[in-house]
């Protein structure tokens, strides 16, 4: 097979498994609404089972659950009925993923299911199937055609089913209210926690360190603040100490181009109004992506009054590994 026909087969294979998930959409409704509400009110774990790449991707979606917040376990279906069936309880809610919706490993655990009365959601392509008719609940994953040119090999069902589970997690997500914060809970040492592991209050300057003045101070003082706390900005407040502005170093040099010398006016008439700000609870993270924004490599951080209390700059943001 030359290159182009490979290109080619590349191609087809993502537009396939592509129109796969799309075609979900309109899976979308009654029934994936009960299967929330359920997953929703779940008082134990919800326990995932599925044979084959089935249960792959039963794996996939179980730790993505467990991630943002809704209790998972994936139970191999094979082993289940040699003892592993054991870790469910009457208080879980049971996702059981087969395409055909006859895996006989999946079938065997049914009588379990059903003499512990759980609730069982299907996850199959096939609506009329042994698994869909004994489930309280069926997401039709269903695609029109596999991925693979023998149209054997899971491929576009796979992919659609992942994309299903991710549609549940992320509606659980939002439903339960999931932070940021409740994230770092689970990520705490992953490069997705990372961010969320500082509050701005952590990296910030304070003190003697900041550098403020107000409104009536000169041009030529403007410059020997910038120049000795070397933030590259000063934060201006009005007269009742709110942050009313910023003068930077760029507005240094569009003064100097725009006056040809220094103007002899207060810094109120060239300063930055309405500056960027953030407060010290919010989180680092949120700071830096003001910051790469706006281009701004130092952020005014004020109290609840608009007061500043503080400067934020991106070399510390970096330098703790908030990216």
């Amino acid at each position: 097979m030359n290159t182009v026909r490979i290109n080619e087969l590349a191609k087809e294979v993502l537009t396939i498994e592509a129109n796969s998930i799309l075609r979900l959409r309109n899976n979308i409704g009654a029934e994936f609404d009960k299967a929330i509400e359920i997953l929703y009110h779940c008082k134990g774990r919800v326990i995932i089972t599925g044979m084959g790449k089935s249960g792959i991707i039963g794996k996939k979606i179980a730790a993505t659950l467990s991630s943002t917040g809704t209790p998972s376990y994936f139970l191999h279906p094979a082993e289940s009925t040699h003892g592993d069936s054991g870790i469910i309880t009457r208080e879980d809610v049971i996702i059981a993923i087969s395409n055909s919706g006859e895996t006989q490993e999946l079938l065997n655990v049914l009588p379990l299911i059903k003499r512990f009365g759980i609730p069982m959601i299907a996850m199959t392509g096939k609506l009329n199937s042994t698994l869909s008719n004994a489930s309280d609940i069926t997401l039709d994953i269903s695609v029109e055609k596999e991925a693979c040119p023998l149209g054997k090999a899971p491929t576009a069902s796979t992919t659609a089913t992942l994309a299903m589970g991710d549609a549940i997690a992320v509606c659980l997500l939002e439903k339960r209210g999931f932070s940021e914060e409740d994230f770092l809970i689970f990520h705490p040492s992953g490069a997705l926690g990372k961010g969320f592991l500082y509050k701005v209050e952590d990296l910030m300057l304070t003190g003697e360190k900041l550098p403020i003045t107000n409104e009536n101070t000169s041009f030529a003082d403007i410059i020997e603040i910038i120049s000795k706390y070397k933030l590259g900005m000063v934060m201006i407040t009005d007269k009742t100490g709110k942050l009313s502005g910023v003068f930077t170093d760029g507005d240094i040099r569009r003064t100097l181009m725009k006056y040809n010398n220094r103007p002899a006016s207060p810094v109120k008439e060239y300063m930055t109004i309405n500056p960027k700000r953030i407060t010290q609870k919010d989180y680092a993270a949120s700071a830096l992506n003001l910051m790469e924004k706006y281009s701004i490599t130092a952020l005014a951080v004020v109290d609840e009054n608009e007061k500043p209390i503080g400067v934020v700059h991106i070399h510390d943001l970096l330098r703790a590994g908030v990216a």
